[in-house]
């Protein structure tokens, strides 16, 4: 760099440093500010020639981090410090921690090493990196809830500046923020940084769908400011009247839940009616905004008529995440659906910034939900058995759960996730009465324990001394503190019926006249098809392996040399089998490619998602059945490109008129006379495409259809539901 640039960059470098200091959303004092001054330094000092991927000089992503940290969540100087700093140690071996320490005091340096930990890779290498490093990640929450916050703000900044990254890395890191990230940060109360994490996660995804909706949304964007200002006129006249001291924002949808909306009801853009929400902010005390909120309500729906199943009161029942606000659906002008949410400037701050403005508002509460939930992730991180990306599973089942409110028999109020069953709500109150648990009353009924709970039920657990936790309650419970008791139970369970077995196996195979040593029992476990000798020793002590069944397997034993002779014989019929359908294996191969040297190799295509040729896929690697291929958007896809990335494979298409694929297409409308004719005759004669099977229902005027059609590609399946969708009475359709 000439020293004209050189002078140029630390100008930038300078303003960016000034720009947070204006940005911060609390007030710094002087000593705030020598705090803010001194992590700079030292930061440019450590970060002094390292670069981007982009070429920039990297000092400019630890203020950019530590910018979100100010300006979006609104952290204290001490975040903002250890935002500036949260590189410096792992990318500098001249500081360590104890630097960290004598330089910025205790707190600094222990945010700092929880941001280094997670940061450095796990060494274990049966399960994936990621996952590991999460679960790390969510230990650091009971030391200091802003190790995990700076993370966010850390990995948002990564997201903003992909573009300069290859392709395969902007997917993983993507999808990681899907998987992961997103939800995280919908947890811990950041709505707007969560919104923007999965906008960006779908950008780097699915960039064709994401560039698609966003210009859709540019293009209807006139008539959508236009319909906002017409409708905030209306509610503005009424407001004003009252006197009352408020704000009115149109906020569009992010495209993220566009497109969530378009896959779950099977709709295309022009049909997703609520595109936009009205949020109206209002003054008040806090003694009175629960009396606004509900006043501010009733004049909206003096003029628009409300939906009466789509009201949800979050300021009596605030969720965990410690949102509160009161969302309404009204009809607006046009026949049109209108989200309406009404929150005072507290409740506003407390969605936006999330934990920090949560703490600010605190009222001295003696518990506070996002405490309560930290508890209770510490008790789910205390059971370290399970497969790191197990945990992650499970973990994220409760991340992004909608929440129903239910009351014990003596009046008090729980909060669990949608879905939620009694077994749930037992393990809620505590992991004794969960495992004791014999029955559940809802409502004073007796109910089975898979019964879904709903928002209002009063629950009460019945229990007895002799009841134990058996296999059919992982179908019943939802909640990852419950899933994870209950296998921790039965692994238990296991080990004491395991360990009886082994006794009981030694003594049936001394009478069989076979030892039990290591070999004897692997050969059992490959006899049998199991997996470890626990579930070898766990079968016989259940008696599902019994006498008859291990004298087959000393019989076969013996016979061993003759099972070996036809294993041969066996092996070169089929390898003269493979000879006879080369060609048939040849156009196979031919489908498919994979890698950027676009090897052709075996694969399998995965049932979950059903890939026909064109359809965007990948190649993953499976420890048991090779290769198997996913289209990008399977709902699989975000798991494994996180937690596996190791082990995906880039595929493309290169030829697909060799094999024929098949695709479910559901059909609904209006029933007419002839109607089943005319779509069986655009298929079969027009299209000249099969029909594998098909199935037609009607009910009162309604029909319903499912087709399994077999096309030789994907631009013949989208031309065949552009022309089904052309029949009159035809009103959606649509590839499951």
């Amino acid at each position: 760099m000439t020293e004209v640039e050189i002078e140029k960059e630390n100008a930038a470098i300078a303003k960016a440093y000034k720009e947070l200091l204006k940005v911060s959303y609390q007030t710094l004092t002087t000593e705030d500010k020598k705090l803010i001054r001194h992590a700079f330094d030292v930061a440019v000092e450590a970060h002094n020639g390292q670069r981007r991927k982009s070429g920039e000089a990297y000092i400019f992503h630890p203020i950019a981090v530590a910018k979100i940290v100010a300006q979006e969540i609104g952290l204290d100087a001490t975040s903002i410090a250890a935002a500036l700093l949260h590189d410096v140690v792992e990318d500098n071996e001249n500081y360590t921690k104890d630097d960290i320490e004598r330089l910025f005091g205790e707190t600094v340096a222990r945010i700092v090493d929880g941001l280094t930990k997670i940061s450095s890779l796990s060494k274990e290498t049966d399960v994936s990196t990621q996952a590991e490093n999460f679960r790390k990640m969510l230990l650091t929450l009971n030391d200091d809830v802003r190790v995990i916050i700076i993370k966010i703000a850390d990995r948002l900044h990564n997201m903003q500046t992909m573009d300069s990254m290859r392709t395969d890395k902007q997917e993983k890191i993507a999808s990681e923020t899907l998987y992961i990230y997103a939800p995280l940060a919908h947890r811990i109360g950041l709505y707007n940084i969560k919104t923007e994490l999965e906008d960006l996660g779908l950008k780097y995804t699915e960039p064709e769908v994401y560039n698609d909706i966003l210009l859709k949304i540019k293009e209807s964007k006139e008539e959508q400011d236009a319909y906002i200002k017409a409708f905030s006129k209306v509610v503005v006249d009424a407001l004003d009247n009252e006197g009352l001291n408020y704000e009115i924002k149109g906020r569009p949808k992010s495209i993220f839940s566009i497109r969530r909306k378009m896959i779950k009801q099977g709709v295309s853009f022009d049909e997703v009616y609520d595109k936009f929400a009205v949020r109206i902010i209002y003054k008040s005390d806090f003694a009175n905004e629960k009396f606004l909120a509900w006043k501010i309500y009733s004049i909206v729906t003096d003029h628009f008529t409300p939906n009466p199943t789509r009201l949800r009161d979050w300021i009596s029942s605030p969720k965990s995440t410690g949102y509160e606000a009161l969302h309404i659906t009204v009809m607006g002008p046009k026949g049109r659906w209108v989200e309406v949410q009404i929150r005072s400037e507290r409740m506003n701050e407390i969605a936006e910034k999330g934990y920090a403005a949560h703490y600010k508002y605190k009222h001295g509460h003696a518990e506070d939900a996002l405490d309560t939930w930290i508890d209770k992730l510490q008790e789910a991180l205390e059971s370290n058995e399970t497969n790191a990306v197990d945990f992650v599973e499970q973990f994220k089942l409760n991340l992004y759960s909608k929440e129903i409110y239910v009351f014990s028999p003596k009046g008090d109020l729980k909060s669990l996730p949608k879905g939620a069953t009694p077994l749930d709500f037992a393990f809620s109150i505590h992991t004794e009465v969960g495992m004791k648990t014999r029955g559940a009353k809802v409502n004073g009924k007796l109910v089975p324990l898979s019964q879904e709970l709903k928002s209002g039920d009063q629950v009460e657990i019945l229990t007895s001394e002799n009841a134990k936790p058996n296999a059919n309650w992982l179908d019943y419970a939802t909640t990852a503190r419950a899933r994870s008791k209950i296998k921790s139970s039965l692994r238990e369970e296991k080990k004491r019926i395991g360990e009886d077995g082994k006794e009981i196996l030694r003594r049936k195979l001394k009478q069989l006249k076979i030892q039990l040593d290591e070999k004897a029992v692997n050969d059992m476990v490959v006899y049998f098809k199991l997996k470890t000798s626990l579930d070898l020793f766990y079968r016989v002590g259940v008696g599902t392996i019994d006498n008859s069944m291990l004298k087959d397997f000393a019989a076969s034993r013996s016979n061993a040399l003759m099972s070996f002779i036809k294993n041969k014989i066996s092996r070169r019929q089929n390898i003269s089998k493979e000879d006879l359908d080369k060609e048939e294996v040849t156009s196979k191969y031919d489908m498919l490619v994979f890698g950027k040297e676009e090897e052709k190799l075996d694969y399998k295509l995965a049932s979950c998602c059903n890939p026909i040729p064109g359809d965007p896929v990948f190649g993953f690697l499976t420890i048991n059945e090779g290769i198997k291929v996913h289209k990008k958007n399977c709902p699989n896809a975000l798991s494994l490109q996180s937690n596996y990335a190791y082990r995906i494979m880039q595929a493309k298409w290169i030829d697909s008129s060799q094999q024929e694929f098949s695709a479910i297409i559901t059909l609904s409308g209006i029933d007419n006379l002839g109607l089943v004719n005319h779509i069986t005759k655009v298929i079969s004669s027009n299209m000249h495409v099969n029909m594998k099977s098909i199935s037609f229902e009607s009910d009162d005027g309604i029909f319903s259809g499912k087709i399994n059609v077999i096309v030789k590609n994907n631009s013949m399946l989208k031309k065949l539901i552009d022309n089904l969708k052309k029949i009159n009475g035809i009103d959606k359709v649509s590839r499951v």
